[in-house]
């Protein structure tokens, strides 16, 4: 028995040295090709002296711009550093794990390198260079994983590559402000793509269908483009262009052939107008038609369940679409029993979210939320609540309408709801840039390279105005927020932030609420059972301190287990003067806002004292806040 126990032993010491062995081996090869990437560059900056060929690991060691997850490389962000010559895609080749590459801002020229080289590569940021020439149509066609690729402000000529709009995971894509010419491909996957930009460059013709929900800004400064996102019709636009064709085949000719160039044109004008009139005519006897409910296409309101990355659809409703199949029957002038409390985007009904294509978000501590793409381009999120049964029908209707009325720029404010006695509804515009928390930490952080400093207080900044308007507009609630987190903190295309899931807890359920907000999870709750106001004060202090350090918080997570404990982490380290030492890597060189950084950090800190007598009150951390320039 000794004998077994001891050959057992070994075997564990053995497979432990050999994991050492391969650990060790990976990092001394990320190291290798790291130092090969570097050398590549025409001169060495300053900013990658943390990059020493002494170091055995790039991530215990933080060389800069060198971003880790559980100890394997996974980006690097080496954005506004002046770099310039070639980029040695082949060592980057030997980092397995990398998904993220940022160079923006930089002196990079000459053909786009070979990124197609990188499979797995989920984000490409190569903004502001001077990268230049045709790309192949086919370069991205072997990056399947690629979600983000951001090419913008370049001197890039030719098409637009027709693999670019194949990329099956796509959701941001930004070409603006190069030289791009012809046609512009259709878009594969148009309901995944949240972020796009083809302004300013040369592209011409009719911008395709699959492009129906972006806005004019989207194409800006192509004149040659035509299509109702630039509000400039196609036919119109040919008849010109033959015209013109015309005049200046014949601008020669005598006064005879001008009058009759001149009639024909006038003919062509005439009948121009003329259809345009017809097709307005046949739009407006099709608006009078009444919808046939058999002919609408469902879409299946997901149920709670763990996945979050499916999209669901379906022809035959069963299940939840079913019932709101058969609720939109009972409603009146064929708007389904769905109430509109916020028109400023238009008006709409269970018919139009039934025939919407849909994207599955997620479940949260409130219910379920999916995305829904409507036919006239609006997208918006539908929250599916269980745990809302607290009120009476007409109670609840009142509190609905009156968050259809609030306006604030970073209050998301809802459009619609819909009420069921087992379930409800709640309709709110879609954020292009989804949450602050997928934003820090999604797809192992690769935003990080877009939250500036500066980006980051402007968030800290409207989180905090859109909780003291909350405060002030829902003073005698006991929390006027009560689920402040960063997954509840939504940007705009802008990083402008927008608050959701506010002034919930009177309509939950108290067991629910105990379980699904975050005001629950703070000091006063977990040791007395008690929630007030400077609840709200703790969580805006959390985000604070994530957004700054740009950790992943515990106090999120409902075992406690992963993410850093951020509250004990940041108080200890004020404790020791080590302030700066909790600095994101990625806003810590900007050294001339330090300052700033640290104070913020104060107030952060000040905002999760467990003490509620100590901590501030809202309107003195909104005051404190403000009091920080940039």
């Amino acid at each position: 028995m000794a004998a077994v126990r001891r050959r057992l032993l070994l075997l564990l010491l053995f497979l432990f040295l050999f994991l050492c062995f391969i650990n060790l081996a990976s990092s001394v090869s990320n190291v290798e090709s790291l130092l090969k990437f570097k050398k590549s560059f025409a001169k060495s900056p300053a900013a990658l002296d943390s990059w020493d060929a002494k170091s055995n690991d790039p991530c215990s060691d933080q060389w800069s711009g060198v971003v880790c997850f559980n100890d394997i490389v996974t980006g690097l962000h080496l954005q506004d550093m002046s770099l310039s010559g070639t980029i040695d895609v082949e060592a980057l080749r030997a980092i397995p794990g990398l998904r993220t590459i940022s160079l923006v801002n930089n002196n990079f020229s000459g053909p786009i390198p070979e990124f197609n080289k990188l499979g797995a590569l989920k984000a490409l940021f190569l903004s502001k260079n001077q990268f230049s020439g045709e790309i192949p149509n086919d370069f991205f066609s072997q990056m399947g994983s690629l979600k983000k690729l951001w090419l913008d402000r370049n001197k890039f000529t030719g098409k637009i590559p027709e693999s670019t709009m194949n990329l099956r995971n796509l959701i941001e894509l930004h070409l603006e402000s190069n030289q791009f010419s012809g046609s512009i491909p259709p878009l594969k996957q148009p309901t995944l793509v949240t972020s796009l930009d083809l302004s300013n460059n040369k592209l011409e013709g009719e911008i395709p269908e699959s492009f129906s929900k972006f806005k004019a800004n989207s194409f800006a400064k192509n004149d040659g483009l035509c299509g109702k996102q630039v509000e400039k019709d196609c036919k119109t636009a040919e008849a010109g262009d033959q015209a013109k064709a015309t005049g200046d085949n014949n601008h020669k000719k005598t006064g005879i052939g001008i009058g009759v160039l001149a009639s024909l044109i006038f003919c062509i004008f005439i009948f121009v107008i003329l259809a345009k009139r017809r097709e307005q005519d046949d739009f407006s006897v099709l608006g009078k038609e009444p919808l046939n409910h058999d002919q609408v296409v469902q879409v299946h309101v997901p149920r709670e369940s763990s996945t979050t990355t499916k999209r669901t659809s379906s022809r035959k409703g069963s299940g939840d679409s079913q019932r709101l199949r058969s609720g939109s029957r009972r409603g009146k002038s064929g708007m389904g029993d769905l109430e509109m409390v916020n028109d400023e985007k238009g008006s709409f009904g269970l018919p139009d979210l039934m025939k919407a294509a849909a994207e599955v978000l997620g479940n949260g501590g409130l219910g379920s939320a999916y995305k829904a793409v409507m036919g006239n381009g609006l997208s918006v999120v539908v929250k599916r609540m269980r745990e809302m049964n607290r009120l009476t029908r007409e109670q609840f209707d009142v509190e609905m309408k009156r968050f259809g009325g609030l306006r604030h720029p970073n209050i998301l404010t809802p459009l619609a709801y819909h009420y069921r006695r087992e379930e409800k509804l709640v309709v709110s515009e879609y954020m292009p840039k989804g949450s602050l928390l997928y934003v820090l930490h999604g797809d192992r952080g690769v935003c990080h390279s877009q939250l500036s400093w500066p980006t980051r207080m402007n968030i800290i900044k409207g989180i905090a105005n859109g909780l003291g308007f909350l405060h002030s507009e829902y003073a005698s609630y006991d929390l006027p927020h009560g689920n402040l987190k960063s997954s509840n903190v939504l940007l705009d295309e802008n990083y402008e932030p927008q608050l959701s899931d506010y002034a919930f807890h009177p309509l939950i359920n108290p067991n629910s609420a105990a379980q699904a907000m975050f005001a629950y999870k703070t000091p006063e709750y977990t040791q007395f059972q008690q929630v007030s106001h400077k609840s709200d004060v703790y969580c805006l202090g959390i985000i604070i301190l994530e957004t700054l350090t740009g950790k992943f918080p515990s106090q999120y997570l409902s075992n406690g287990k992963g993410g850093t404990d951020v509250v004990q982490w940041v108080h200890s380290s004020i404790s020791e003067d080590r302030e700066i030492e909790l600095i994101d890597p990625e806003i810590s060189n900007d050294t001339n806002s330090l300052g700033m950084m640290v104070k913020l950090l104060q107030i952060g800190a000040d905002c999760t004292e467990s003490d509620v007598q100590q901590r501030l009150d809202m309107s003195e951390a909104v005051r404190k806040i403000e009091e920080i320039q940039v």
